[in-house]
């Protein structure tokens, strides 16, 4: 059972309501061959209970031998603890090698998860993306003029799969593991050929990566062998003593990439985790990423500034995003490069009150930097964050967690991170007001946004002039925040 964002309630399993005969969940290419290996020898699908990687219901638990029982869709209906409890017991059994059959009562039957499937090997892996794909979007897309962002994944390749960060927001560490499995360079090597063969590349790969590029193999020896721990995470809060950090893999496997004829230049655009490149002692990874393999500017995810926000998302400290962020500068201006970073902010994340959402602004400021896109949080299956969102409880602690939920608040913490932009005028200066921090409204360089003319709070229509004595000092905007001249006289000219 899982709470559906969309109709802002518990839903029962989705075998429940589709009536399905099996479900196979994760990535599911082992399952497929499997299954489909059983039904070409005569088995009857409503038997087939026992391939790794499916969930099916059944009537009673007679046959189970090793169980984990999670409270019942009626318990957690009546409870938004049970809910909690739940999720907590169901992530604890993620992993292939120590995680055991769950098992829910949904209604009179009982839905039963059986045992995660073993990770794929590079054999493995090689083979599923060796297979012959079109390497394009499907044909009836052609009427509606094609798919544009097909060119950014159409000339990108994936290197690898599964991600032991496991933000608390992202459900990839659910479905495709934590243990890092990988591709050869033969096979990556040969696809990148293949992408040169392509009559609309122009030179460039997109991105050699996957959920997290800088990843190339599991983060300690012992998880290929015995699995992953069930009570700790590898990077957060900081990283495991046992953590393998090494890029010396995936260096050579870029190197090789961009050494092909055809390509000019090969990027990396699906995400480093910045902990993992300075926890590598060798530290020869960020010159060689910065050198060859940033686009101008490189994507990273500190997503918050607050330390007890970073903690509900299971991220690093911002300490580190700042050390990262320094050898990066340092880096550039050793290479003689002007490069930059972006950085990707999430909105209302649970545990962001207006008070978090207004640091970040003022972050935002310092850096001179207002994001063209800001992630607002909403909930999907399978995470923790999701599960925090629905019970206001954080399941690892059982402490309570604020819950940004109504779309009006939300709206104030996003117009926040983009409070330069004229139509967050309003809601900006409200959140502001509520917060108490109207030193943030004037002209001087630390203010957000600039005294202006707003709507009479009783409603009429009629529109009152914020007063103050003070006039726009716009040579020192433009010296303290870095914007261009042309863009501050637009700015005051629309004002």
């Amino acid at each position: 059972a899982h709470f559906d964002y969309w109709e802002n309630k518990l839903l029962p399993s989705i075998l429940v309501d589709s009536r399905a005969d099996l479900l196979i969940y994760g990535m599911g290419e082992k399952q497929i061959v499997e299954i489909a290996d059983y039904l070409a020898g005569g088995a009857a699908v409503e038997d087939i209970h026992y391939v790794r990687g499916t969930a099916y219901l059944t009537d009673n638990l007679e046959g189970l031998d090793e169980f984990v029982e999670l409270p019942s869709l009626e318990d957690i209906l009546k409870n938004r603890e049970a809910f909690a409890d739940a999720y907590l017991l169901q992530s604890k059994e993620l992993d292939p090698f120590s995680g055991k059959t769950v098992v829910q009562k949904n209604g009179q039957k009982f839905v039963v998860q059986n045992q995660v499937p073993f990770p794929l090997s590079q054999e493995e892996m090689d083979a599923v993306y060796d297979l012959d794909y079109m390497r394009t979007y499907h044909p009836a897309y052609e009427k509606y003029g094609g798919v544009p962002a097909i060119e950014e994944v159409q000339f990108s390749i994936i290197s690898c799969r599964g991600c032991f960060g496991s933000c608390s927001f992202c459900a990839i560490h659910s479905h495709q593991g934590r243990i890092i499995q990988t591709r050869s360079h033969e096979s990556i090597l040969r696809e990148a050929k293949k992408i040169t063969a392509l009559p609309n590349f122009k030179g460039y790969i997109h991105d050699v990566g996957g959920p997290t590029a800088n990843f190339r193999h599991p983060s300690c020896a012992k998880q290929l062998e015995v699995g992953v721990c069930r009570d700790r995470q590898c990077l957060f809060p900081k990283p495991c003593p046992n953590l393998d950090a090494d890029h010396s893999d995936y260096i050579e496997l870029l190197q090789k990439v961009r050494a092909l004829p055809g390509i000019k230049k090969v990027f990396v655009r699906s995400g480093i985790r910045y902990d993992y490149l300075l926890a590598d002692k060798k530290n020869t990874f960020l010159k060689e990423l910065c050198q060859y393999h940033v686009s101008g500017q490189l994507k990273v995810a500190p997503e918050h500034i607050s330390a007890p926000v970073l903690s509900l998302m299971g991220k690093p400290e911002h300490r580190i995003y700042e050390e990262f962020t320094r050898q990066f500068k340092k880096m550039n201006e050793r290479l003689g490069m002007d490069q930059y970073l972006v950085p990707y902010l999430m909105s209302s994340h649970p545990g962001s009150t207006l008070k978090e959402a207004v640091e970040l602004a003022e972050y935002c400021r310092d850096l001179g930097y207002m994001p063209e896109q800001v992630q607002d949080f909403y909930p999907t299956p399978s995470t923790l964050s999701t599960c925090m969102y629905y019970t206001g409880i954080d399941p690892r602690t059982g402490q309570s967690v604020y819950v940004p939920k109504s779309p009006h608040e939300k709206a104030m913490q996003r117009a926040l991170i983009q409070y330069r932009d004229p139509k967050h005028y309003d809601l900006v200066l409200e959140a502001l007001r509520k917060t108490g921090r109207m030193d943030l409204v004037g002209y001087g360089p630390k203010c957000l946004i600039r005294p202006g003319r707003e709507k009479d709070s009783t409603n009429t229509g009629r529109e009152k002039q914020v007063n103050t004595s003070k006039k726009p000092a716009y040579k020192k905007i433009d010296k303290k925040t870095n914007y261009k001249k042309k863009t501050i006289r637009n700015v005051h000219r629309k004002k």
